[in-house]
């Protein structure tokens, strides 16, 4: 498989390379198998880079409906090209925490991250709202140049989704603290701080987030990472 490939090509090699072993492991993790070959991450991700990048196929592929195909286009759809329609129309087909998040990774590297933030934090469903936060979590890993004001203005929309008890949410909640702490020293003080008001909250969701995250923050590989005493 090369450059070359069409996506009825690739959505053929998906399918003779699949494993019902691999589809019964992706359900025990909460991966949505009923349109799945059974193909691995571990096998998409060389594909991903023998194929590049081509914005039309990835289209395709993501139109198949296939998770495989998902996957294989948020890692090889062109990220200058892609529009916002594109991302909120993939974000209205998101039926997975997996698709999620792989795709999450693309929204982070395009120039309207931060709107696609905003929207999808306002919106009720559940796989929607977590992409918010794992869009937030990879533009705090992917986008370097970023001042830390821009990632301290999200703890607000953090603490105001905090109750969303939803399980793919609260952890993705839980995620984009985290990692916002874990950025620099000077993100590490605010976040730690609004971890443990979480942790001190009467609402279960909230305190599990919160207690999660002030474990991490505290602990000395990060501390000693960010030169934090």
């Amino acid at each position: 498989m090369d450059k070359s490939a069409t996506a009825p090509q690739i959505l053929d090699w998906l399918q003779h390379n699949g494993s019902t072993d691999n589809i019964a492991g992706m359900a025990r993790y909460g991966i949505d198998t009923q349109r799945a070959f059974g193909v691995s991450n571990a096998q998409l991700r060389p594909l991903a880079r023998a194929i590049g990048r081509n914005h039309e196929r990835a289209l395709q592929l993501w139109q198949s409906g296939w998770r495989e195909a998902r996957l294989l286009a948020a890692f090889t759809a062109e990220k200058k090209r892609l529009t916002i329609d594109e991302a909120r129309s993939w974000a209205g087909d998101f039926n997975s925490w997996e698709i999620v998040d792989g795709t999450a990774d693309l929204f982070a590297e395009t120039s309207f991250w931060p709107q696609l933030v905003a929207e999808f934090a306002a919106d009720e469903r559940e796989f929607v709202r977590r992409a918010a936060f794992a869009t937030l979590v990879w533009a705090c890993v992917h986008r370097k140049k970023e001042q830390d004001e821009v990632f301290l203005a999200y703890f607000p929309m953090i603490r105001k989704h905090s109750a969303d008890s939803r399980n793919f949410v609260k952890k993705a909640v839980n995620w984009a603290l985290r990692q916002i702490g874990k950025r620099s020293a000077n993100l590490h003080g605010p976040a730690l701080a609004l971890a443990q008001e979480l942790a001190r909250s009467d609402d279960k969701t909230e305190r599990w987030i919160g207690r999660n995250a002030v474990k991490e923050l505290e602990s000395p590989a990060v501390k000693t990472r960010l030169k934090i005493a």
